[in-house]
């Protein structure tokens, strides 16, 4: 009995902020730019790219974007030096479905006026939710007295909190996670669109895009995997044709460094120093008016 994948539904890629950093958590800073970020959801990324900083989506994907930070009406800090913004993001993701680089899309931002992200969305299958209404700003969660700061935003800390709660074989959908955060929790106005999302909300489970298990199909037909036996045996011979012909490796000559350290310093050119030709003439200067006075400048200038 063998399993396959079901062609329906691709397990999620989860891009949110991780895909800001080309998949890898310890990723420099500097790699978190507006280009990258853009250039990783659209795939325009040099071929040498590997594979975890790729995002390695098709036409079966369950695609998950969450962006927090700083923001405005129409626009996303990055790093505090660039931006991105709402036409930038909808342009992406409209190139992202022309490529077949997804089936559904979940949009989550947490930001100060964040429905104006998705006022720009134009392409299908694309849900979005955001913590703010345009004008409203997105308040912060849990100061910490001892290094004086917010910990958390409140949006992200109440959906984290649901999230918590789901487990893979969980029956919430979509609408449960649009009521998590209410104003008297969040102080702003979240906010959801869905019009360009084929599937009815209620009907899309949380673990279509959260913490989902593939999908499979299960067959009785057999299945027989054979080793070719002769394809195994040439690449045996392949490898020991290419450790024949490697050079052995050797070791570059060393630099002389006790010879280095034990030569005498070489002896610097003297030059009097800018003072002391500074003070000289205005040692002159003083010899000549104790001497001659001021009544004899006439005949030097």
């Amino acid at each position: 009995m063998a399993v396959t994948d079901s062609l329906s539904r691709a397990a999620t890629v989860l891009a949110a902020v991780l895909l800001l950093s080309f998949g890898s958590v310890a990723a420099s800073h500097i790699e978190v730019t507006v280009e990258n970020f853009l250039r990783v959801l659209t795939g325009r990324i040099p071929p040498s790219t590997p594979r975890s900083k790729r995002l390695l989506s098709d036409d079966r994907s369950n695609i998950l974007i969450y962006m927090t930070g700083h923001g405005g009406n129409g626009f996303l800090k990055f790093q505090d030096s660039e931006e991105i913004t709402n036409i930038e993001l909808a342009d992406a993701f409209e190139q992202m479905w022309q490529k077949r680089r997804y089936n559904e899309l979940l949009f989550i931002i947490d930001t100060c006026q964040g429905a104006s992200m998705y006022e720009r969305f134009y392409s299908p299958n694309i849900m979005a939710l955001a913590s703010s209404q345009v004008g409203e700003d997105s308040l912060s969660h849990q100061p910490d007295p001892a290094i004086g700061v917010h910990l958390m935003d409140r949006y992200t800390f109440y959906v984290l909190e649901f999230l918590e709660e789901i487990n893979p074989a969980s029956q919430t959908n979509m609408n449960d996670l649009f009521q998590v955060c209410p104003k008297s929790l969040c102080v702003s106005t979240p906010g959801h669109r869905t019009d360009l999302f084929q599937r009815d909300p209620k009907n899309v489970l949380i673990t279509d895009f959260f913490g989902s298990v593939r999908k499979v199909e299960i067959t009785t037909e057999t299945i027989k995997l054979q080793q070719d036996s002769e394809i195994m045996e040439s690449s045996y011979k392949e490898d020991q044709m290419d450790e024949k012909l490697m050079e052995p490796l050797k070791y570059a000559e060393q630099l002389p460094v006790a010879q280095i350290i034990h030569q005498k310093p070489k002896l610097k050119d003297w030059h009097p120093p800018g003072g002391f030709i500074l003070g000289l003439w205005a040692l002159i200067i003083m010899v000549f008016f104790k001497t001659y006075g001021i009544k004899h400048m006439k005949f030097i200038f």
